[in-house]
C-alpha cells in the first residue's frame, strides 16, 4: 500500500495538543497564465537511471582536471587515505540520497528539493538553496566546456580553444533545446560510455596489479608499503601529517560526489516517478561501491602516491592516474581512447549543467524568488527562458583562453565545489523538517513509495558531515606559512554567503518557518498518483536482467 492523497481529506484536522488546523491544497497550475504551461514528463526509467549514474561519474573522476579528482586526492592522502576519504563521503552521499529519495518519491514536484524546501522549511530556505544551486551549476558549465576544449587539444594543438568551446557549447545547447526526452536520451548514451569506461578501467587495473600487463610486473600491495598507505602531507611528520592528508582527500572526495541529487530536479519531468525515482535511489549504493570505493581501491594498488605523472595538470588523459598505470605497465595506444571517453564525459556534464541550472531557475521562479520569465515554457514543456540564460553562462569558458582570466575563473570553479556541499546540507535540513512533521502529524512512512530505516539518523549525519567538511575545507591556509588569500576566499565565501542569503531574505520578506503540525503532505500527491502508469513485467531473460540493472 502506498500513501495516497485520497486517504486524507483536503482539510486535515488532528488533535496535536493545539487547536485543529487546516491544510489547503493548491493545484500546481491554478495560477497558470499563457506562456507558463509547466514541464512535461518526458524522462523514462532508463533515462533517470543513467542520469543518476551520470551524476556520479564526472570529468574529475577520470582525469585530474582542476585537481579535484582522484589524482590530487591520491597525491595528498596516499592509497589508504584516498580510499577512506571516499568511504566517508560515500556514506554522506548515500545518507543525502535516501532522504531526498523519500521526499521526491512521495512528492515528485517541479523544482525538486528547492520547492520541497519552501514547503517544509520556509520560503527563505528555498530562496537560499535555489540560488546556491543555480550558482553552482551555472559556473560549472563553462568549466566543463573548457575541459572539453583542453581534451581536444590532446590531438589538435594548433586550433584556438575558442573554436572548440563554441562547438561544444552549441552541441550541449542543441541537446537541451530539444526538451527533456532528448536530454535523457543523450545522457543515457553518454552515461553508458562513462560506465563502460570505468568498468573497463577497473578490470584493466586488476589485470595490471596481478601482473597481466606487457611488463608482467605483479604489483600487489607494493605501493601500500612504499611510499606507504598515507602521505605525510605538507611535510608534517607522524599522525599530524597523515590526518591532514586524509582530510585533504576527504574534501576532494566530496567534490567528486557532487551531482547525485540531480534526480530530484528531474523528478518533475520523470514518467512514473513514484516507481522510477525509488528504483534509482535504491541502486545508488551499488554505484557508490562500484565506481568510487572499488575504483579508488584498485587505483591505490596500481599508482604510487609519489608518481611524477600525477603532477601533470594539462587536463588531458595524460594526467589521469589510470593512464599513468597503463603507461607504467607497458601498454600503448589506450590513452587516445581514454581521452575520447573523457571528452564524452565533459559533453555529458555540460549538458547536465544546462539542464540542472535551468530547472533551478525555473523552480526559483515558481517560488517567486526569480524573475517570472523563467517560468515560461514551450508547448513541449521546455523552460526556454531559463535554458537560454543558463546557456549564455557557457560563454564564460572563453575566459580560460587568457591565462590571467583563467586563474580568476578557476577560483570560481572552486567556489562551486563548496556550494555543492551546502546544497547537501540544505537537503538534509529539509528532510529532518519533513521527518519530524510526519511524526508529529502521525503519518506512517511505511506506506510511502520509498523510505529508509536509517533515517532520521542518516540525515543528521549528512547535515553534520557536510557542514564540517565545508568548515574545514580550506584548513591549509591557517597552517604556519601557508596563508593564501585566494584559497581562503574560494573555500570560505560560499559558507557564510549561504547563511547571509537566508537571513537577508528572511529579514526583508519576514518569512516564517513552516510549523510541523501544519505542514502540507497532501498537495501534489494526487497529481503524482495520476502519473502512475502500469508497466508490463519484463518478459525473457535479457529483459529481466535489463530491468534489474536499470
Amino acid at each position: 500500500m502506498c500513501y495516497s492523497a485520497t486517504a486524507r481529506s483536503s482539510t486535515v484536522e488532528k488533535d496535536v495538543g493545539e487547536p485543529p488546523y487546516s491544510v489547503t491544497i493548491h493545484d500546481a497550475h491554478e495560477h497558470a497564465v499563457p506562456g507558463e504551461r509547466g514541464l512535461k514528463r518526458g524522462l523514462k526509467n532508463r533515462h533517470i537511471a543513467m542520469i543518476s549514474i551520470g551524476g556520479v561519474i564526472g570529468t574529475g573522476n577520470l582525469t585530474c582536471f582542476r585537481s579535484l579528482g582522484t589524482a590530487g586526492a591520491l597525491q595528498r592522502g596516499g592509497p589508504l587515505g584516498l580510499w577512506l576519504g571516499y568511504c566517508v563521503i560515500g556514506s554522506v552521499a548515500y545518507s543525502v540520497m535516501i532522504g531526498l529519495g523519500e521526499m521526491v518519491a512521495l512528492l515528485p514536484v517541479e523544482g525538486g528539493h528547492i520547492k520541497l524546501a519552501e514547503r517544509f522549511v520556509d520560503p527563505s530556505w528555498a530562496f537560499t538553496m535555489g540560488w546556491n544551486y543555480a550558482f553552482n551549476w551555472l559556473l560549472i558549465l563553462p568549466a566543463e566546456l573548457s575541459a572539453a576544449a583542453v581534451l581536444i587539444s590532446y590531438w589538435d594543438k594548433n586550433t584556438s580553444a575558442a573554436v572548440y568551446i563554441i562547438v561544444c557549447l552549441v552541441v550541449v545547447v542543441f541537446i537541451n533545446a530539444l526538451g527533456p526526452g532528448a536530454y535523457g536520451e543523450a545522457e543515457f548514451w553518454f552515461a553508458s560510455i562513462k560506465v563502460l569506461t570505468v568498468v573497463g578501467l577497473i578490470i584493466l587495473g586488476l589485470v595490471i596489479d596481478l601482473g597481466g600487463g606487457p611488463n608482467h610486473d605483479r604489483l600487489g600491495f607494493r605501493y601500500w608499503k612504499d611510499p606507504g598507505p598515507f602521505v605525510q602531507y605538507l611535510g608534517y611528520s607522524g599522525a599530524k601529517g597523515r590526518i591532514l592528508g586524509f582530510w585533504s582527500s576527504l574534501t576532494q572526495a566530496a567534490f567528486s560526489y557532487i551531482g547525485l541529487e540531480i534526480v530530484a530536479i528531474a523528478a518533475g519531468e520523470t514518467k512514473n516517478p513514484r516507481r522510477n525515482i525509488p528504483k534509482a535511489i535504491k541502486r545508488v549504493y551499488i554505484r557508490i561501491l562500484l565506481f568510487y570505493l572499488f575504483g579508488t581501491f584498485v587505483l591505490g594498488l596500481i599508482v604510487a602516491s609519489n608518481d611524477p605523472g600525477l603532477d601533470i595538470q594539462d587536463g588531458t588523459a595524460a594526467g589521469s592516474p589510470w593512464v599513468i598505470a597503463i603507461k607504467n605497465s607497458g601498454i600503448s595506444g589506450l590513452p587516445h581512447l581514454i581521452n575520447a571517453c573523457i571528452l564524452t564525459s565533459a559533453w555529458s556534464a555540460g549538458s547536465s549543467d544546462i539542464y540542472t541550472s535551468s530547472r533551478a531557475l525555473y523552480a526559483l521562479a515558481l517560488s517567486r524568488s526569480a524573475p517570472a520569465v523563467f517560468k515560461k515554457t514551450t508547448k513541449h514543456g521546455l523552460p526556454w527562458a531559463a535554458v537560454t540564460v543558463a546557456s549564455l553562462f557557457g560563454l564564460l569558458a572563453l575566459m580560460s583562453i587568457d591565462s590571467g582570466a583563467g586563474k580568476v575563473f578557476n577560483w570560481f570553479v572552486n567556489l562551486t565545489a563548496v556550494a555543492g556541499l551546502m546544497t547537501w546540507f540544505g537537503i538534509s535540513i529539509t528532510y529532518l523538517r519533513f521527518y519530524y512533521g510526519l511524526k508529529l502529524q502521525g503519518i506512517d512512512r511505511s506506506d510511502f513509495p520509498y523510505r529508509s530505516a536509517l533515517n532520521p539518523y542518516a540525515a543528521w549525519w549528512a547535515a553534520f558531515a557536510t557542514f564540517t567538511v565545508c568548515f574545514f575545507s580550506g584548513y591549509t591556509v591557517f597552517l604556519n606559512g601557508k596563508w593564501d588569500t585566494a584559497s581562503f576566499v574560494t573555500n570560505y565565501l560560499p559558507l557564510p554567503l549561504f547563511f547571509i542569503l537566508y537571513l537577508g531574505h528572511k529579514l526583508i520578506y519576514k518569512t516564517k518557518l513552516a510549523r510541523t503540525h501544519n505542514m502540507d503532505f497532501i498537495s501534489g500527491v494526487k497529481e503524482a498518483e495520476a502519473t502512475d502508469i502500469p508497466e508490463p513485467p519484463p518478459v525473457g531473460f535479457f529483459a529481466k536482467v535489463w530491468d534489474k540493472i536499470m
